[in-house]
């Protein structure tokens, strides 16, 4: 079993799911757990500077051992997985695949078949792991995770790899648009850096969407039912009415490649309040802007029908496309690409249809994109990581610290 294979299995027994809104980072104890548990793994593999900040924070470097002059270079990952569908008490399992249905779960009736998921066909003859049909796997990011800590065990067991300064991160509450912001960019010291955050083998994204979050709260007026004829608002009723006014085709099944969207990440209601929360997304910056627009005018729309008291709209934005900065630095990606060529491996430059860190990190003055752990299906129970894409990764992360070094 492959290191990064071994610690996968492993960190998928953690629980590090994030939650919404707790007004903490993290926002979960389960990523502070895990966090801790990372670290002795670094400091055991003898890299210095490993700290765990009291947001569960993790950094860590692997110095240079050439005096070459190497850029320093960082990989970072998230510790926390997605909100829907839970991430505790994950059972993964390894099958080797020969094509078919994969039963997932006998009991419950769990079966994933390449009619639903034709992307299992290209791993037939491979070995995968896989969930138990009730929970997610958590390969995002964990995989990626695994990935950066594979090559960082291979680097430091060969010591005749010349390399320069490595400098690593795990971070949590990327799931909830925490986005990495209190990560200390200079005190970390690297020039450039990778997240390792991007799906199947070959992905590399240099192009996020502009995100922005909309919280609207919805008051209604309870009153008897059967006394309540031309008295009574259904806050349930009114957050319907508003989701109605959205533009039913703009919607993440509906819309794929640099097609934008609004996305109902919540709905929670009873007849006096009601809470509906989305996020808004676009690669292009002004139809972002018309984006955020429109939801003020529904929300206004609404107030005008029922009362300006009756809804409240909280917009905020939460990342904005890394390419603007990229551009500047391609590089970086470009390394990115060389290094799958020299592997065999086919890049694909695609724009990522959600956020890393990597689109804070960025603007923030860390020029971050984003390559594959090589997983698919994230942030559901039909969620798999295909071994061999894992081990690429590892092989990708070795072969980009090789070109560097070797300029």
């Amino acid at each position: 079993m492959s290191t990064a294979l071994e610690r996968f299995l492993r960190y998928t027994t953690f629980s590090t799911q994030s939650v919404e809104k707790t007004g903490k980072v993290p926002s979960s104890e389960g990523q502070m757990v895990f966090a801790k548990a990372v670290a002795k793994e670094l400091e055991e593999l003898g890299l210095s500077d490993v700290r765990v900040d009291e947001h569960a924070y993790v950094t860590a470097t692997l110095p240079a051992n050439t005096d070459r002059k190497i850029p320093t270079i960082g990989f970072n990952a998230h510790l926390d997985t997605a909100l829907e569908v839970t991430g505790a008490n994950v059972k993964a399992r390894v099958v080797h695949y020969e094509g078919g249905d994969i039963v997932l779960n006998e009991s419950l009736g769990v079966v994933m078949s390449p009619v639903d998921f034709p992307d299992l066909n290209d791993y037939v003859g491979q070995d995968i792991v896989v969930t138990d049909g009730t929970t997610l796997l958590g390969s995002d990011d964990k995989a990626g995770m695994a990935a950066i800590m594979g090559a960082v065990d291979h680097l430091v067991h060969h010591p005749e790899i010349k390399h320069g300064a490595v400098k690593v991160s795990f971070t949590p509450d990327e799931e909830i648009g925490h986005g990495a912001s209190l990560l200390d960019i200079e005190a970390f010291g690297a020039d450039f850096a990778y997240t390792v955050d991007a799906g199947p083998v070959g992905q590399i994204n240099y192009e996020t969407f502009n995100a922005a979050r909309a919280d609207i709260k919805v008051h209604g007026r309870a009153v008897h039912p059967g006394t309540s004829k031309d008295k009574m608002l259904n806050a349930t009723l009114l957050g319907t009415e508003l989701l109605a006014l959205l533009p039913p085709a703009e919607t993440p099944s509906h819309t794929e490649k640099y097609e934008g969207f609004y996305h109902v990440t919540s709905f929670k209601g009873a007849v006096e309040e009601a809470t509906v929360s989305l996020i808004v997304r676009d690669h292009d910056r002004t139809k972002f802007a018309q984006r955020k627009e429109f939801m003020k005018r529904a929300v206004k729309w609404m107030q005008d029908k029922y009362g300006a008291d009756r809804f409240e709209l909280e917009l905020s934005d939460t990342y904005y496309n890394m390419r603007d900065v990229l551009e500047k630095h391609m590089h970086i990606v470009e390394t990115a690409t060389q290094a799958m060529e020299a592997l065999g491996i086919t890049p694909k430059i695609v724009p990522i249809r959600g956020g890393t860190d990597g689109s804070q990190l960025t603007y923030r003055g860390l020029p971050c994109p984003n390559i594959f752990y090589g997983g698919h299906n994230a942030h559901g129970k039909f969620e798999f990581l295909p071994v061999p894409s894992l081990e690429k990764s590892v092989k990708v992360i070795l072969k980009i610290l090789d070109i560097y070094a070797s300029k």
